[in-house]
């Protein structure tokens, strides 16, 4: 890793973290284009972002898994 990158990510994780990290990221970023998406074709004349949607279904089940993960991760 360069210097920049360590002053911004000052941990080491490991590539198991990574690819959850990855996956996490994507999920919510996919479900909030999808999100958006659904906003754009409704046939009504609404066509917010649904933020609550966006949370729900985005946000909670990829963070989620992490709490656990600390809750019953041993300490060390």
């Amino acid at each position: 890793m360069n210097e920049p990158t360590k002053k911004l990510f000052p941990f080491n994780l490991s590539k198991k973290e990574k690819i959850s990290v990855t996956i996490s990221l994507v999920w919510i970023i996919g479900i909030g284009y999808l999100t958006w998406w659904n906003g754009l074709s409704n046939l009504g004349l609404d066509k917010s972002f649904r933020w609550d949607e966006w949370f729900w279904f985005g946000i909670v089940p990829a963070t989620i898994p992490y709490f656990f993960y600390f809750i019953w991760s041993k300490n060390d």
